[in-house]
């Protein structure tokens, strides 16, 4: 079971238009609730003011009160009141005092003083208007929650086309650095906001990035081609050189460097240009990678560990890593080099300094070697294997030994049973 990813961009959409609304429905709420109470105070000071204005006539007539009434000294007030009859404001008639002790009762009590020194007291009850406000605090909050309920689906609903139209920009950006280069976002619909100028940015940059590209495999593959008819009279010259000539030797191992980078340039452009398949066949791993070894002529040991493995692959392709790996470890690791098969993997490794740091980070780059004298990186050999590799399908990882030396291992697809 797939769960939402908080992160995503329409929760936080959504959260922010939910805390938008928790915050006008505070405000709101507070402006209410205090409107409310200064209009319950107002009722029960009314209230008490009308039943002391009466009492007060009936005092001064008769001296006596409404039974609701009390004609107390000073001294019997309950020290609350007193108080608040104490700091009455000069031109207030009465003072009053809120009485929340009694479990949820509530009282508003008032005091007059009268002319003899005594004071009449009279109180209100006001239970009904604060339990009125407590449920239009709690309707408040029930409307709140009612309303984030419609409001953060709603939101998360309507920020679906955006979502949808940058994981659509996401996936154009992979399928272009996984080598798709005629991928585009396009336009669809009628918005003309951010996220399109994005997007229409991200298809220029693409159309910029394939033109770029695809002049650099059309002149790689052209100087390749062109290079290769003054190579084979070059060749063929070389081979009419006398046998014993040091000289001649020389032109002949330059002449088959030369042919060799050539060919190299080609299987670069091909591979550049997507234009190379795998022909499959089941074959054992161990026994194909001791052969190759052994025909390359280079001295390393090779080393099946386990149940030999059949894998269904390539084998002109396997053979073509596997060579340009090993010659790899010779020219720029240190013996003893040794390749070890176990199932579907081939690990080739060497005991010299290790890959410098920019291949780790960043891949094998073309046309540069380990040699000072031609910069850093490495060259078309491990670009090459690279290519082959995702040819294959296989997975081709460049790393380190902690002793030292420099690991390659390349992981193919397991054979089907």
């Amino acid at each position: 079971m797939a769960f939402p990813n908080p992160r995503a961009l329409r929760w936080k959409i959504a959260a922010l238009t939910a805390a938008a609304c928790c915050a006008v429905a505070a405000v709101v709420g507070v402006l209410v609730h205090r409107s409310m109470a200064e209009r319950s105070d107002r009722t029960g000071i009314d209230r008490v003011g009308t039943v002391l204005a009466a009492a007060q006539h009936e005092y001064d007539g008769s001296g006596r009160t409404p039974l609701e009434v009390q004609v107390l000294r000073p001294e019997e007030l309950d020290p609350p009141l007193a108080r608040a009859l104490a700091h009455k404001d000069p031109a207030a008639l009465f003072a009053t005092w809120y009485d929340r002790r009694p479990p949820n009762s509530f009282w508003l009590w008032a005091a007059m003083p009268q002319q003899d020194g005594r004071v009449l007291v009279t109180r209100t009850d006001m239970s009904f208007e604060v339990r009125a406000l407590q449920l239009l605090d709690r309707s408040i909050v029930k409307a709140v929650l009612a309303a984030l309920l419609v409001v953060v689906p709603l939101a998360a609903l309507a920020t679906e086309p955006m979502n949808r139209r940058l994981r659509r920009g996401a996936r154009t950006a992979r399928a272009i650095a996984d080598g798709d280069l005629d991928a585009r976002i396009g336009r669809r619909g009628r918005a003309r906001d951010e996220i399109s100028e994005m997007s229409a940015a991200m298809d220029e940059m693409a159309g910029a990035l394939q033109r770029k590209l695809e002049g650099e495999r059309r002149f790689t593959a052209d100087v390749a081609h062109e290079l290769r008819t003054p190579l084979m009279g070059l060749t063929t010259a070389a081979g009419l050189l006398p046998e014993d000539d040091e000289a001649a030797a020389l032109v002949r191992d330059r002449a088959r460097a030369l042919s060799g980078l050539v060919e190299d340039l080609l299987e670069v452009s091909r591979l550049d240009a997507g234009a190379e398949r795998p022909r499959t066949d089941r074959v054992p791993l161990g026994e194909l990678v001791a052969d190759v070894v052994r025909r390359s002529g280079t001295a390393a040991d090779v080393a099946v560990v386990g149940e030999a493995a059949e894998v269904e692959t390539d084998p002109r392709r396997v053979e073509r890593i596997v060579v340009n790996l090993v010659a790899n470890a010779h020219r720029h690791g240190a013996a003893p080099v040794a390749v070890t098969v176990t199932g579907p993997r081939i690990v080739v490794r060497d005991h010299g300094p290790g890959y410098p740091a920019e291949l780790l980070a960043d891949g094998p780059q073309r046309f540069r070697t380990g040699a000072a004298e031609r910069g850093r990186g490495h060259g078309l050999g491990l670009t090459i294997a690279l290519g082959q590799a995702q040819v294959l399908g296989a997975r081709l990882h460049f790393a380190n030994a902690p002793d030292g030396g420099a690991v390659a291992t390349l992981d193919l697809p397991a054979g089907r049973d």
